[in-house]
Order: structure tokens, then C-alpha cells, then sequence
């Protein structure tokens, strides 16, 4: 069912978006007519030549979930592409002595590394920031200023929905925001838990600025494996008893042919 809220995006407090249960099933999305009726955009759209996409993943994987198919299909084009990791993941299995965070530090880039040879990228650089994972108000307050370091004339930014649900997404989401539009540079938003909390025809989400980026099968594939490279967010935690970080009904939904930016 449709949420009945009318209030936009910066009238709506957290709550609005709280990531609890399963979420939306992804067949409900798939029964959305609007869904797979959003408007297309091509890669070289987004990323003319001479451009660079810079992909700001508040943890690892985020990229890939969010734009390994784009990313994949940017390679092909020949456009550089640079991926700044805002954190190392680190805080994914509180608790854990299986996980703890020192393990998760130097794991996850690990797996970053291999989901991007998965997608056959070429033209690729990867920064890490090393940001605090979990701490949204320092990755706001601190990754604005990093970003000014690394971000040029031509560039094109992907981050995280300043609304995603996820409070480090929207943290990264806002400063990124905030450090594109006072560079002048486009800004791509990647709605991610999104397609948790959110519903068909949910009236908080822009659906006006949402374009699919359609994946050929090749692509798809690729993304597949790449995303199967985060092994330590797709396995149950042994120690604690704990559900993978990436069950199935969440990977449905953004595994799919097909990507979706807001632009």
C-alpha cells in the first residue's frame, strides 16, 4: 500500500524512514507498473566524454549495489572513474568476536577490490577516506572537506539519497551534496534502502527524478559477481547467530536488471 504521507523529502524526520523487518518485497515493486515504466538514461548521458564519474560509497559495497552495472558499462565507454570509499565498514557486526573491527578493516577492502575486477573496470582509482563507520555526524561534518581534495572540473558525483533511510548513506548524502553544488558539479543520488522502506507511488520519494539505467545480460552478470565478492555481508556470523547483513529478500531488490538514479 502507498504511504499517505504529503510531506516532502526535508519535511520528513527519520522515522519516516526506519529500516525494520524485511522491508517492501521486491515482488510488490516488480507489480508496480511505473517501475519498469521510468524513463531511461544512457551511461553516456550521465557521463559525456571527457567526464569522470567519482562514486562516493559511505561503506563497501554500496558502490556496486548501487551503480556496478553503471560503472561496468562506464568502462566499456572509456570513461575514468574514481571510487572514494567514505569508510572501511567497519562497524557491520557489532559484537562479533568472528568479525570484530580490525578484521573488517582490512576484509572489506579486500572484497571492494575483487567486486571491481568482477566488473572488468579499467579506468578506475580508489581513495579511502577511512572515515569512522556508524558516526554519521562526523562523516557529515568531515567528508565535505576531504571531498574538496579529490573532485575536478568535469566531474560527475554519485552518492547515496540524501533520504535513503540508512543515517551514514544520508550523512554522505548531504555532504556530498553539499560539495558538488559548491563546485557547480552534478550530482547523482542512488536510492539504496530506499526500496526498504519505501512503497509504490510513495509520495516521499522523487519518482519525477528517477531514471532507470537498463544492464544487458552481460552486465547483469557481472554485477551478480561482483556483489558476490562481499562474502562477509552475505554469510550468516557463526559467532553471534546473526542473519547475513545482505539476506536475500534485500539483495532482490537491488540486484536487479536495471539501476535507478535520482538525477
Amino acid at each position: 500500500m502507498a504511504s499517505v504521507s504529503t510531506r516532502g523529502p526535508t519535511e520528513q524526520t527519520a522515522i519516516d524512514r526506519a529500516i525494520l523487518g524485511e522491508g517492501t518485497p521486491e515482488a510488490a515493486w516488480q507489480g508496480w507498473a511505473r517501475l519498469n515504466a521510468l524513463p531511461e538514461v544512457e551511461p553516456a548521458e550521465l557521463v559525456p566524454f571527457g567526464g569522470r564519474a567519482v562514486v562516493v560509497a559511505p561503506h563497501p559495497d554500496d558502490e556496486v549495489l548501487g551503480t556496478g552495472g553503471l560503472l561496468a558499462r562506464l568502462s566499456q565507454i572509456s570513461r575514468n572513474i574514481l571510487i572514494i570509499a567514505v569508510t572501511d565498514g567497519t562497524a557491520s557486526h557489532p559484537h562479533s568476536p568472528e568479525w570484530p573491527p580490525e578484521r573488517l578493516a582490512r576484509v572489506r577492502p579486500q572484497e571492494t577490490r575483487a567486486a571491481l575486477q568482477r566488473l572488468h573496470l579499467r579506468q578506475v582509482q580508489v581513495v579511502r577516506l577511512g572515515l569512522q563507520d556508524g558516526d554519521p555526524r562526523r562523516i557529515e561534518s568531515n567528508l565535505s572537506g576531504l571531498l574538496s581534495r579529490y573532485l575536478q572540473e568535469a566531474d560527475i558525483v554519485f552518492t547515496t539519497w540524501r533520504y535513503d533511510g540508512h543515517p551514514d548513506h544520508e550523512a554522505a548524502g548531504r555532504a556530498v551534496h553539499f560539495a558538488a553544488e559548491a563546485l557547480e558539479l552534478p550530482c547523482v543520488e542512488v536510492p539504496l534502502w530506499t526500496w526498504h522502506w519505501a512503497s509504490p507511488d510513495d509520495t516521499r520519494v522523487p519518482w519525477s527524478r528517477a531514471r532507470r539505467i537498463i544492464l544487458d545480460g552481460a552486465t547483469h552478470a557481472r554485477k551478480l559477481r561482483a556483489v558476490e565478492a562481499f562474502r562477509s555481508q552475505l554469510e550468516p556470523d557463526a559467532a553471534t547467530g546473526q542473519a547475513p547483513v545482505l539476506p536475500e529478500h534485500v539483495l532482490a531488490r537491488l540486484t536487479r536488471p536495471f539501476e535507478v538514479v535520482l538525477i
